[in-house]
C-alpha cells in the first residue's frame, strides 16, 4: 500500500523524484572512494552466478544484494541474499528502501529457447520486469543496467559485421522483448534522467555456470562433454556462426560501461562482442586439446533461431565511446576452459 501511493505522487512529477536523497557514488575505474548500493536481480542464472562476485570483489561483499525468485540459494552463503520476484512491484520497493540501493542491475529474464516454447511467460516477465525496474529507478533516483542481447536482430539485418545502428525486426518473443527493453529504457533515460546501460550481448561461454536455455548453450555445453565423454551432438548445424564472447571478457565489458564516465556515452545501448565461428570450428579447437573428441549433428528447433541472428558483430563504437577490447579468441578461450575443468575434476592435463 505505501508502495502504491509513493509511485502515485510521483507520478504527479516528470522530475526523476525520490523518497529521500539517495547516496552517489564514484564511477572512476579503479578508484571506487564511495561504491554503489548495488541490487542485482536474476542473480543465480549463467550470468549472475559469475557477475555477483566479480561485483563483491570489486565494490565490497555487503554493497552487492543478490536476489532472485529461489528463496534459498547459495550465494546467501557468500554475501546478502533476498528473494524477490520482478513481477512483484511492492516487494522490489521494499529491497530497495531496506538496503539502500541506487543502482539496479536487472539480470532476469526468459531466454530464447524456452521463450519459444513459453511465449507468454517470456512476455509477461521481460516486459513486466524492466517496467517495473525502470519505475522503481525513476521514482528513487537508481540507475539501471539491464543486458540486450542479438536476438533484437532479425532476419532483414545484415548477418556480417552488424552494424550498431540499423534495422531490428527480431522473429523470436525473446528478440522482441529484448528490443522493448532497449527502447523503454531509452525513454526513461530522455524523459525522467534515469541512468540506463545496456549491452548486446551475444553467446555468452562459460567454464563454471550451467547453460540457461539459450540458443548458443550449445557452446557451454561442447567442454563438459569434451572432458566427461569425449563426444558430443550439437543442435546447430555444424556451419552456423554466430557471435560469442567468453565469460570473462563479458564480466570486463560490462564493468567498462557500468564505470564508464556519462559524457563518454553516445549510445544507451551497445554493440558488444569478442569472436564469431561455428560449431566445426569449435570442434576442431577442442580437439587440438582433446583429439579424440567427436562431434555429430542434430539440429532442432533452435536452429531457427540461430539463423535469424547475425553471424558477426560490429562492436566498434563500444571501442571508441569506452575503450573496450576483448582478450579472448577461441583458441585462448578453448585452451583457459578445458584447463579448468580439468582443474575442477582433478584430470591430468597433456
Amino acid at each position: 500500500m505505501f508502495s502504491a501511493f509513493r509511485r502515485k505522487i510521483a507520478l504527479a512529477s516528470p522530475i526523476v523524484s525520490g523518497s529521500r536523497s539517495r547516496r552517489l557514488f564514484s564511477t572512476q575505474l579503479h578508484n571506487i572512494a564511495n561504491p554503489p548500493r548495488i541490487l542485482v536481480t536474476g542473480a543465480v542464472g549463467q550470468i549472475g552466478s559469475e557477475l555477483v562476485p566479480f561485483l563483491r570483489k570489486r565494490y565490497g561483499v555487503n554493497n552487492v544484494i543478490a536476489s532472485d525468485v529461489s528463496e534459498i540459494h547459495s550465494s546467501s552463503a557468500e554475501g546478502p541474499y533476498v528473494q524477490a520476484d520482478i513481477m512483484k512491484f511492492d516487494k522490489l520497493d521494499e529491497v530497495i528502501q531496506k538496503h539502500d540501493i541506487n543502482f539496479v542491475i536487472h539480470l532476469a529474464c526468459v531466454l530464447s529457447a524456452i521463450g519459444e516454447q513459453i511465449p507468454v511467460l517470456a512476455l509477461k516477465v521481460n516486459t513486466r520486469g524492466i517496467e517495473n525496474i525502470l519505475e522503481l529507478a525513476r521514482i528513487n533516483k537508481l540507475r539501471v543496467y539491464a543486458p540486450s542481447s542479438i536476438a533484437i536482430y532479425g532476419p532483414t539485418t545484415p548477418k556480417d559485421e552488424t552494424p550498431q545502428e540499423c534495422v531490428a525486426r527480431p522473429t523470436t518473443i525473446y528478440g522482441i522483448t529484448k528490443v522493448y527493453t532497449e527502447l523503454i529504457g531509452e525513454y526513461y533515460h530522455q524523459r525522467f534522467g534515469v541512468d540506463f546501460r545496456s549491452l548486446r550481448y551475444p553467446g555468452i561461454i562459460s567454464s563454471e555456470a550451467q547453460p540457461g536455455g539459450g540458443t548458443t548453450d550449445y557452446a557451454v555445453e561442447i567442454y563438459h562433454e569434451a572432458i566427461a565423454n569425449k563426444k558430443y551432438t550439437c543442435f546447430l548445424k555444424e556451419d552456423t556462426k554466430m557471435p560469442m564472447m567468453y565469460m570473462p571478457d563479458t564480466l570486463r565489458g560490462t564493468i567498462q560501461l557500468i564505470e564508464a564516465p556519462e559524457e563518454t556515452l553516445t549510445q544507451r545501448s551497445y554493440n558488444l562482442t569478442g569472436m564469431s565461428f561455428t560449431p566445426a570450428e569449435m570442434a576442431k579447437e577442442i580437439q587440438k586439446e582433446i583429439p579424440e573428441f567427436q562431434i555429430d549433428y542434430s539440429p532442432d528447433f533452435r536452429q531457427a533461431i540461430a539463423e535469424s541472428w547475425p553471424r558477426s558483430i560490429d562492436d566498434s563504437v563500444a571501442r571508441r565511446d569506452w575503450n573496450w577490447k576483448p582478450e579472448f579468441n577461441l583458441s585462448s578461450m578453448t585452451k583457459h576452459i578445458i584447463s579448468r575443468l580439468r582443474e575442477k575434476k582433478n584430470l591430468p592435463s597433456t
